[in-house]
């Protein structure tokens, strides 16, 4: 199998163009590449595929790069991240040489819950630091002695469509894109990069004051339940896959009760007490769902003919044409226990359907 390449954040991606703006403002060369520190103590070099400066009553200059991914599916992947450098007038709030602006398409906070505080410029606080000493080897390199302060200003020309890809809305980040990063190289489909999300979700649920969640597989579970139980929009936690991380999770941020919501294989795996549902870790064996089924109730004659099953689907649809709403339901039943016992949390499970239906709801205990 082909190795998956790796890229780099638009956290790493926004201390290269600024490092290059910076030295194209203090010395007047334009920088055909430029290299900086990342976290872990090693340097990357990069290309600038844009720069100028802008000269008149205030002296701007300008750097741009493109971001390179990897073979991760990030919306980002060949997006162009700009930053703008320019003397500042006075400090920043806080004492610092410079200042981080978010320019056109990085996001604004607006949620509490986050890594930066509400009206900030979406830009995370790794980024950040990464700026700022890219920016500081930048003056060293320059050669010239230098004290005033300067405004960083980092933008993203396509952020605000590309964020409508994202689930940043939903975290209270409006207007466009947060530059993230917590080691500035981005893994090819990171699990990092999604129970990172996960977590932050909930931090902006606890925040709303919310004791209860929504946890969804995908969009359609998600927006069903949702109608079903009209919770505020910051009670939405997509999971996706991991299950068990998000059970935990759950507990670790002292919610009171979990909505699961999912359709059938999700079911099935969370009842089969598979704890990463996607089918590159826990593909679904015929053979060990039947085995499953035959432990909740299922009669010989009825595993016998879903003996010749090839999906999860396919048995979902024959029980359903056998009639067989009572294996579905202790199905669902299962997935609750298995859920109940991971996150120590009060759970209901919702089964949704491919009409984008709850055709089942676990019952509490009485």
């Amino acid at each position: 199998m082909k190795k998956l390449r790796s890229g780099y954040t638009t956290g790493a991606c926004s201390a290269v163009a600024a490092k290059a703006a910076t030295l194209l403002l203090l010395t007047g060369r334009v920088q055909e590449s430029v290299e900086i520190p990342f976290p872990d103590g090693s340097r990357v070099a990069f290309q600038i595929v844009d720069s100028n400066l802008l000269t008149g009553k205030t002296q701007v200059a300008m750097a741009a790069v493109i971001k390179d991914a990897g073979d991760d599916p990030d919306v980002t992947n060949g997006a162009r991240i700009e930053a703008a450098v320019r003397f500042g007038r006075k400090e920043s709030p806080a004492g610092e040489l410079f200042k981080i602006i978010g320019g056109k398409g990085v996001g604004t906070v607006t949620k509490r819950g986050l890594a930066i505080p509400v009206g900030e410029p979406a830009i995370n606080p790794v980024p950040r630091k990464m700026i700022r000493e890219a920016v500081s080897e930048a003056i060293l390199e320059s050669g010239k002695e230098h004290d005033l302060p300067l405004d960083i200003t980092i933008s993203i020309p396509d952020g605000e469509k590309l964020a409508e890809k994202t689930l940043n809305h939903r975290l209270g980040i409006v207007g466009g894109l947060s530059v993230l990063g917590t080691t500035g190289i981005v893994r090819p489909v990171s699990a990092d990069a999604w129970t990172a999300t996960i977590a932050t979700s909930m931090d902006v649920a606890k925040e709303a004051g919310l004791e209860e969640i929504i946890l969804s597989t995908g969009r359609t579970s998600e927006r069903v339940v949702q109608e079903f139980l009209k919770l505020p929009e910051e009670a939405q936690v997509m999971m996706g896959d991991y299950l068990h991380f998000s059970l935990v999770e759950a507990n670790k941020h002292k919610f009171t009760k979990i909505h699961l919501s999912a359709m059938w294989a999700k079911v099935m795996k969370c009842g089969m007490q598979i704890p990463q549902t996607h089918v590159r870790n826990g593909a679904l064996e015929i053979s060990a769902a039947l085995e499953f089924l035959k432990t909740i109730g299922c009669s010989a004659e009825l595993i016998s003919s879903l003996e010749g099953s090839n999906t999860a689907r396919e048995i979902y649809g024959r029980l359903l044409d056998s009639g067989e709403e009572l294996i579905i339901a202790r199905v669902c039943d299962a997935a609750r226990q298995y859920a109940r016992r991971v996150s120590g949390l009060d759970v209901t499970i919702y089964l949704v359907d491919a009409k984008a239906c709850v055709v089942y709801q676990t019952q509490e205990d009485k």
